[in-house]
């Protein structure tokens, strides 16, 4: 390959990072690791690469732009914490482009991958999963990430969220405290962070904890069809007190139930994890965790603001507070 020829889209193909980081090598940016700038200088160097010095001035510019990856934008969940990122970006002067991602790990990394050959100055991840493919996309890259809504098991990237824990437990016991004794849980993606790491394990601790017996786990419920479709097998179970966590999916469920001449909160409590305005606009209305979507989005968005600039973190993991609001599906109002 003549030397004209190399790109730095070569160079950051072969040296397995983004062009950003190829970007920040070239213009001596200390912000990138030791042992991630030897192996691009290492690949500069056998690729005979040498960068357009028009270009490498162009390069070294901030784009004052930052990646939001969404999983889907019809979502009213991920919409209200984009309300909050969008607002303190326009605050700070940041533009934002916004990639939405259907849950399958090929599209999740090569949205990642996207994003990042832009050059972006930082991404907020709002999708409950996170596949190791993009971990590895993000330990790749200097680029910073902040997690938006869910957390990264490990703990090595930067995240805002709620004690999914404390806040699914709290719902458990209101139930249980209202006489309800064979609780059932019913999540989207089994997979996804904070279900299998989380709300799950608060479940199962809670059943053994009380000695209800069997669990009752209902797994891939995405929509309101599922949650339909899901209350026939709740009966059959005996199930009568349910933490489900999409609106849309409780929806569903409530709507199901009572086709079915059952009334809710008697023979059937829900509690909803989500709180979005769909929770509140059914009859009767949802109990609900209600999360500051919002709020955790602006700070997820100014947290970010302050690793792009270099300022100091005291805290990269934030769990902001929640509110357990009692509406007409629970009996205890």
């Amino acid at each position: 390959m003549h030397k004209q020829e190399v790109t730095i889209y070569d160079v950051a193909r072969e040296a397995k990072v983004s062009m950003a980081t190829v970007s920040r090598v070239v213009n001596g940016n200390d912000n990138v690791r030791k042992e991630t700038r030897d192996r691009v200088m290492e690949v500069i160097k056998r690729l005979h690469y040498q960068p357009n010095a028009v270009a490498q001035g162009l390069a070294s510019k901030r784009t004052t732009t930052v990646g939001l990856v969404v999983p889907d934008l019809t979502n009213l969940y991920f919409a209200e914490l984009s309300k909050g990122i969008d607002d303190i970006a326009l605050l700070y002067k940041y533009n934002i482009i916004i990639t939405s991602i259907e849950n399958r790990l090929m599209k999740e990394d090569q949205a990642i991958q996207s994003l990042l050959n832009k050059q972006v100055d930082g991404v907020i991840y709002m999708s409950n999963r996170l596949p190791e493919k993009v971990i590895d996309a993000f330990e790749r890259t200097d680029t910073p990430v902040v997690l938006a809504g869910t957390k990264d098991n490990r703990e090595d990237l930067p995240s805002v969220t709620i004690d999914y824990k404390k806040a699914d437990t709290e719902a458990l016991n209101l139930m249980f405290n209202d006489g309800k004794k064979n609780l059932g849980i019913v999540v989207g993606d089994p997979d996804a962070v904070v279900n299998s790491e989380y709300r799950i394990p608060a479940y199962k601790e809670f059943i053994k904890e009380h000695d209800l017996g069997e669990a009752h786990i209902y797994t891939n419920v995405m929509d309101y069809s599922d949650g339909y479709n899901l209350y026939s097998q709740l009966a059959k179970d005996g199930v009568d007190g349910v933490i489900v966590t999409r609106d849309s999916s409780a929806v569903g469920i409530l709507n199901s139930a009572m086709d079915a001449g059952k009334n809710v909160p008697k023979d059937l409590e829900i509690v909803t994890a989500s709180a979005t305005q769909i929770a509140s606009v059914v009859r009767p209305a949802l109990t609900t965790i209600k999360q500051p979507l919002y709020d955790m989005g602006a700070v997820a968005m100014r947290m970010l603001t302050k690793l792009m600039n270099n300022e100091e973190v005291e805290d990269v993991h934030i769990e902001l507070p929640y509110e357990l609001v009692k509406k007409q599906s629970t009996l205890n109002q």
